[in-house]
């Protein structure tokens, strides 16, 4: 097989490179060892350096033991160019031997919130097509870069621990393993590869474009990292945010299981246990423990702020030996004089009342 030079200056026709001419670190069959027992694998490309060198690592990857692959590009709507974008992923896709899909977000695009609104989108699109292709893996090209970009956002916001361990490896995605084989690998060392064996890419303006937040940070990052704080040392805090997130998890499940919880006390859909753990825990002991408890009656993702006041509350309550009714992330806490701390989901609200 043979590619095209990616050169400014010159265009040359060059042999696909053999694993041994790759940067160790790129390896395909160390970088997608943990994909080797995948049914099937949709990889998300976007025609951009990272992906594409994503995909000829994975075309280089021993046809043996690869899993069937399937290229998929998302066509936000937002540029005239990105039709013509996935066209040409769609190109170098069938020249390395993948099948391509194109995958559109139609309808009305949000005023504000667009990147993530689009980010909601795309991986609704790419979920549905992971499983249409009954692919059990969706691998996407993030970076050392994009981890340490999305750990400056996440400290800008004030986020916890669990914020602050950054992007995982892996994530179960509706169903779906979503993997991330280059998180350890820096940008530059991918556009290097793709510059170095002729692999073509496309640039995307909207990656320059200073109305997005994470441009403005992307930008910041050569400043940091003149003071010390490199991507590297980013993805290290995010590494052992990881561990102690964990191990407080750990904690937390198994004072929530002494503190003799019940499901589906006095309605389906309920939890009650003895509230005393709140406050005998840590505070952030505690508060994984509501986290917990809510997600055990069906509700997640609830702000960490919204759930330190709620904690707040009852354990002032649980000091003062009183009763106490509210409302949170969508769940009806009662803790009654007992002791004894109840949740179920809040009833639908009647409206015109």
């Amino acid at each position: 097989m043979h590619l095209i030079q990616a050169d400014q200056s010159s265009t040359r026709t060059v042999a696909a490179p053999a694993p041994d001419d790759l940067l160790p670190m790129d390896d395909p069959e160390l970088l997608f060892s943990n994909l080797s027992h995948a049914t099937g694998i949709l990889a998300a490309v976007s025609g951009g350096p990272d992906s594409v060198a994503m995909m000829h690592l994975l075309a280089l990857w021993g046809s043996e033991r690869r899993p069937p692959v399937l290229i998929a590009t998302v066509d936000h709507g937002l540029r005239p160019a990105a039709a013509e974008e996935a066209a040409f992923v769609g190109r170098e896709a069938a020249a390395l031997g993948f099948p391509h899909r194109t995958l559109v977000w139609a309808g009305e695009k949000p005023r504000t919130g667009l990147q993530e609104e689009a980010r909601e989108a795309r991986y609704r699109l790419l979920v549905r097509q992971a499983r249409a292709a009954g692919a059990s893996h969706l691998v996407t090209a993030h970076t050392l870069d994009d981890q340490a970009e999305t750990i400056l956002m996440r400290l800008a916001r004030g986020s916890g621990l669990k914020g602050l361990k950054g992007m995982r490896r892996e994530r179960d995605l509706d169903g779906i393993v979503h993997a991330r084989p280059l998180l350890d690998h820096p940008k530059a060392a991918l556009l290097d590869l793709c510059r170095r064996n002729g692999w073509r890419f496309v640039t995307d303006p909207s990656n320059a474009d200073e109305r997005f937040a994470r441009v403005r940070w992307r930008k910041l990052l050569p400043l940091l990292a003149g003071e010390g704080l490199t991507a590297d040392r980013l993805a290290l805090l995010a590494r052992r945010a990881g561990q102690a997130d964990e191990a407080l998890d750990i904690k937390a499940r198994q004072a929530l299981e002494t503190a003799d919880p019940v499901a589906g006390e006095g309605a389906e859909g309920a939890l009650s246990f003895r509230a005393s753990c709140l406050a005998e825990e840590p505070f952030e002991i505690g508060l994984r423990i509501l986290e917990l408890s809510l997600s055990r009656i069906g509700l997640e993702n609830c702000r960490l702020q919204r759930l330190e006041t709620g904690l707040e509350r009852l354990r002032a309550a649980i000091l003062a030996e009183e009763g106490l009714r509210f409302t949170l992330a969508g769940a009806l806490l009662r803790l009654d004089q007992t002791g004894r701390l109840s949740l179920r989901p809040e009833p639908p609200r009647s409206r015109g009342r």
